[in-house]
């Protein structure tokens, strides 16, 4: 089963990621990381969510390299005050504490960029969703690309078009973005990415008028159109905000969707992504299936391998 997956999703890095990479180097690398991952989730919830989200931006912006973890320096900015990361990407210190386990473990063996990876899966795992084998291999980026963070992640607000075009610009299809972005099952978002929805859609000065009323008012007291908190957060999934669940979909069919990138997905006329909505909302085991198999593609986007990169001794800076 896992060599065919390997064939399916870019086989030319199948011979240098595998699932065996650290068996004799660092063979309790997986137990380290799945402890590490329950102590953090059983002290916030909302880590688990944070950390898949802090995966999927690290691959986005030149590939699966750990380059998200990277702290500015004096030669280098980073990527974490880039727009889409600011003041929202979170989770760095949970994976600077595994690193610091790891390498207690195994030193100078393990990248940031499998640990980020392997951390992302747990935390699916913890919440209720699948669980998946992970190729290992990774190695780390010396540089980051604020400029490419802000241009190539999906934003928010977006059109249906644009996120579908970012996507694809990085190898995943239609099908991916809605499987991934079914992610927002869990965890919550800031008032400002979904604000103008609310009280200024589109300039007409008044809300979009296809989000469910009861969803609306609860939004609109949550996140008065005068107050620009950035502390205050909405449940991405009111009902079961920490459950790795099938109710994503559920939700875009009721015109429940948080962002208006989730919404997008089902309400934009005729779009390709409406028939995957309908699908996975009645076959949720497909859509487990699903997931992680797009989860390895996101894996192994740009990977560095072998004698590219590095292993960094401190994930937020290069050696």
């Amino acid at each position: 089963f896992v060599f065919p997956l390997c064939l399916l999703f870019l086989p030319a890095v199948c011979g240098q990621l595998n699932y065996y990479f650290y068996r004799n180097t660092c063979p309790d690398l997986e137990r380290i990381v799945f402890n590490a991952v329950i102590s953090a989730v059983m002290n916030e919830t909302r880590m688990a969510a944070s950390l898949l989200r802090l995966h999927f931006h690290d691959c986005f912006v030149n590939g699966c390299d750990g380059s998200v973890l990277l702290d500015d320096t004096d030669s280098m900015i980073g990527e974490k005050t880039a727009a889409p990361n600011h003041n929202s990407a979170r989770g760095f210190e949970v994976i600077d504490a595994i690193k610091t386990a790891v390498e207690n473990s195994c030193k100078a063996i393990v990248s940031c960029a499998d640990i980020l990876t392997l951390a992302a899966r747990d935390s699916v795992h913890l919440s209720g969703g699948p669980y998946w084998p992970v190729s290992l291999g990774r190695r780390d980026g010396k540089t980051a690309n604020k400029n490419a963070a802000n241009t190539n992640l999906p934003a928010p607000f977006e059109s249906l078009d644009s996120i579908i075009n970012k996507f694809q610009a990085v190898g995943l299809s239609v099908q991916d973005v809605v499987v991934l972005s079914r992610a927002h099952t869990i965890g919550a978002a800031h008032c400002n990415t979904f604000k103008s929805s609310l009280f200024n859609f589109k300039g007409t000065s008044s809300p979009d008028q296809t989000i469910e009323p009861s969803l609306l008012g609860n939004l609109q007291t949550l996140c008065p159109e005068n107050n620009n908190d950035p502390n205050t957060l909405a449940s991405l999934d009111p009902m079961t905000q920490d459950r790795f669940d099938n109710a994503y979909f559920k939700n875009l069919q009721n015109n429940e969707g948080v962002l208006q990138s989730d919404q997008t997905l089902f309400s934009t006329p005729n779009a390709s992504t409406v028939p995957y909505v309908n699908f996975y909302n009645n076959y949720p085991y497909a859509f487990f299936m699903d997931f992680h198999i797009s989860m390895i593609k996101l894996a192994n986007l740009s990977v560095l391998t072998r004698s590219d990169g590095e292993i960094r001794k401190n994930c937020r800076f290069v050696n």
